[in-house]
């Protein structure tokens, strides 16, 4: 683990002496809830902020956070995380692009709530002022996984 986190901390260390060309983004993102959770959950939704540097012809990477909430079928508790991830996005064409986040989501509340890893891997449309997203998002944490397919937009800034 710490050699994984070593390597990325070099990754964007690197990255960020070299940028020359980065991108800002603010969005958000609703999405439908899949798996086992989804009899307690039907919709996640929130906001993101990414920032993203170049690193290579095609290739971005950089850091992303926000909100994302959980909202119960009946009575009961939303479920708020604040994730913190890497973020990788490479461009196949001007319109077109995959990406994954991956990262720790930090249990807000309802309070006690665990934390868990957090996988988002997407593919996207982009334009010069904004992008649209399709992505698969899970927080796993122990023992089971908050999972949902988001559609995401977000403003270019």
């Amino acid at each position: 683990m710490k050699k994984v986190l070593l390597t990325a901390v070099a990754v964007f260390g690197f990255a960020f002496a070299n940028a020359q060309d980065t991108t800002m983004k603010v969005g958000a993102h609703l999405g439908l809830v899949t798996g086992d959770t989804k009899e307690f959950y039907n919709l996640n939704t929130g906001a993101d902020f990414t920032y993203l540097w170049s690193v290579a012809k095609d290739f971005k990477a950089g850091l992303n956070t926000g909100i994302t909430a959980y909202l119960p079928k009946e009575q009961g508790d939303t479920v708020l995380y604040l994730p913190i991830n890497a973020a990788a996005e490479y461009s196949f064409s001007e319109s077109i692009f995959v990406g994954l986040d991956l990262g720790y989501a930090i249990g807000l509340a309802p309070s006690g709530v665990d934390g868990g890893l957090l996988y988002l891997p997407k593919v996207g449309y982009q334009t010069e002022k904004f992008d649209i997203t399709l992505g698969y998002k899970g927080i796993s944490r122990d023992g089971s996984a908050l999972n949902s397919i988001n559609l995401g937009f977000a403003y270019k800034l």
